[in-house]
């Protein structure tokens, strides 16, 4: 009799410390679960100088509900980012400001075209330092004496340089001009170089222009100048945080973020 309760009583104290080995266990994994969940993700996101305000506010509103996501914005050229895509840098998504900037990542596997879409629109304009309004009266005073140098983003990588050329070339200017002309290397450039007066004239995006107050618009392109201006984003399709990139992906098409974007004069293409 006391030899079968030492027999149920040894088996009650295994049950018991494999049923206790395995509670800790599982709680071990609900806690590396929840470390997980709380780790801080980077995303990369390769973008257009001129989203660099909008794409600002929308981040801390963005972070701030996303407490482990933090976004890291590469700001410059459409054309230099594509380079730098394609040459393997890490990045997570791509915001470009021109569509042939962008399809060819598309077209080579880099980006799923399921996983991109055509998201806005902008315009081109020409700009003055303020004191210059009198003196530049639209794009055809290029042409004048009066204008000695007058700045564009290059138009081989930077799509506001882009648009330019092809405007001077449809209005009959771009041999009587490129003479004058000062390159640089995006369209911030060419804001901050008519900002302090070094040209007397730039072609930037029109979202550029307003939220400068040392400039003055003084002539808008017609949109049949140009390509159309579209601005597409996507997911680059060896991003490492497929999750995150795909939720920053849709938050960029909310309505809060959609009304960031025009508070900055981008149009939002349906």
């Amino acid at each position: 009799m006391k030899h079968s309760i030492r027999i149920i009583m040894s088996v009650f104290l295994c049950a018991s410390l494999l049923f206790i080995f395995g509670c800790t266990k599982q709680e071990e994994k609900q806690e590396s679960k929840e470390a997980e969940a709380k780790q801080t993700v980077t995303l990369t996101i390769s973008a257009a100088a001129s989203l660099q305000d909008a794409l600002t506010e929308i981040q801390k509103k963005y972070e701030k509900e996303h407490e482990n996501i933090k976004l890291s914005f590469n700001f410059g050229s459409s054309g230099a980012l594509q380079q730098q895509i394609e040459q393997g840098a890490p990045v997570d998504l791509f915001f470009s400001a021109a569509e042939n900037k962008f399809r060819p990542l598309v077209d080579k596997g880099l980006i799923n075209k399921e996983e991109s879409k055509n998201l806005l629109g902008n315009e081109l304009v020409l700009i003055v330092p303020k004191d210059k309004a009198d003196t530049v009266k639209g794009f055809q005073s290029l042409a004048d004496n009066s204008v000695k140098q007058f700045a564009i983003g290059n138009p081989e990588t930077t799509p506001a340089g882009q648009y330019g050329k092809q405007t001077l070339t449809n209005l009959n200017l771009w041999t009587k001009v490129k003479g004058k002309i000062v390159y640089t290397k995006d369209v911030r450039q060419v804001l901050s170089y008519v900002e302090a007066n070094t040209v007397d004239a730039g072609i930037v995006f029109k979202t550029d222009a307003q939220i400068s107050d040392k400039v003055k618009m003084v002539d808008t392109a017609a949109a049949n100048m140009h390509d159309p201006i579209i601005y597409p984003v996507g997911i680059i399709k060896d991003t490492k945080h497929k999750t995150e990139a795909k939720d920053f992906y849709q938050y960029l098409q909310t309505k809060d973020s959609l009304q960031v974007f025009e508070k900055y004069g981008f149009k939002i293409l349906k």
